[in-house]
């Protein structure tokens, strides 16, 4: 088998603001990288690498390989812990980073960058991140990805796919849902009817609502633009990319449940709904890489070869 490709990373210390472009086809290459060009002491091994944006851990290959190029790391010595006023500090080299200005214009280009670099980011982008990919005039997103309008308009109509797949999954579960709530109701009545004599309860059931045992709500670390997703979206899993499923994974679900005003069984039932959708979005990721990694001398993914958007009758 051909060895994985490598992918672009950019390290630097936590208090530092130097940083360096490296590139590593998996965790260990990174931080034995980061350990050369950062000239952490050897006694200070083993290192942590963290994310830059959050302070997320990363000791997982596939997170690793799902992450998209250019990712930007802390790396982190022995006994030192990630702190976010540090990285506030570092006004300069966030500033300096073109990915992460705030206007529309130029998060397209950032999203267009990622496709360039590796089409198989499409999976784990959010809606949002779709939607503004299609609605980017053609000849615009043509020049930035370096291709013709015909294979762009390709591209384009195949972000609407994936963003039509979604919305089919997100349908046919509110059905699913509405047929289960009416088979509950019918077996309601029908209860009712059997047992005419039964005696009302004097006592109602009390709600978990992830509240700790002295009665002070949990907190949660969600922000407020994802737990407003969980909470009103219909199929939630299907709307948030990939990042932010795995914070909602990682969330306690005791202050998940107390965050959205729900009991723990429901706050549990989603997390297992976003556990099967980022492993099903991992599992096309590592497809995808394994089918590019045997292609003959081809570095990326054929850009004449993707699916056309027009399903054959």
């Amino acid at each position: 088998a051909m060895a994985a490709r490598p992918k672009r990373c950019v390290v630097r210390r936590r208090d530092g603001p130097e940083q360096h472009g490296v590139g590593a086809s998996c965790l260990r290459e990174l931080r034995d990288k980061a350990c050369g060009v950062l000239a952490i002491d050897k006694a200070r091994e083993p290192i942590t690498l963290v994310l830059a944006e959050d302070g997320t851990i990363v000791d997982d290959e596939d997170y690793f390989l799902c992450l998209p190029p250019n990712t930007k790391f802390v790396a982190l010595a022995k006994d030192e812990k990630w702190s976010g006023k540090s990285l506030d500090s570092a006004t300069s080299w966030l500033s300096g980073a073109v990915d992460e200005v705030d206007s529309a214009t130029e998060k397209w280009k950032q999203l267009a960058r990622q496709l360039r670099d590796d089409l198989s980011s499409i999976i784990l982008m959010s809606e949002e991140d779709l939607q503004v990919l299609i609605d980017v005039p053609r000849s615009d997103l043509a020049q930035e990805l370096a291709q013709s309008e015909t294979k762009t308009q390709v591209l384009q109509d195949t972000l609407q796919q994936v963003l039509d797949r979604r919305e089919e999954e997100r349908q046919s579960r509110q059905l699913l849902e509405l047929y289960l709530e009416a088979l509950k109701t019918e077996d309601s009545v029908l209860s009712k009817v059997a047992e005419p004599q039964a005696a009302p309860r004097k006592e109602m059931d009390v709600v978990d609502t992830g509240t700790s045992s002295t009665g002070t709500p949990a907190k949660t670390a969600l922000s407020d633009q994802i737990l407003a997703a969980l909470r009103e979206k219909p199929a939630p899993e299907l709307c948030l990319d990939s990042q932010d499923l795995e914070l909602v994974l990682k969330e306690d679900r005791a202050a998940l449940a107390s965050a959205l005003g729900w009991d723990k069984q429901r706050a549990g039932a989603l997390q297992e709904a976003c556990d099967h959708e980022l492993s099903k979005r991992l599992q096309q990721v590592q497809t995808l890489h394994s089918l590019r990694s045997t292609s003959k001398g081809k570095k990326t993914l054929p850009w004449g070869d993707w699916p056309s958007s027009k399903r054959k009758k």
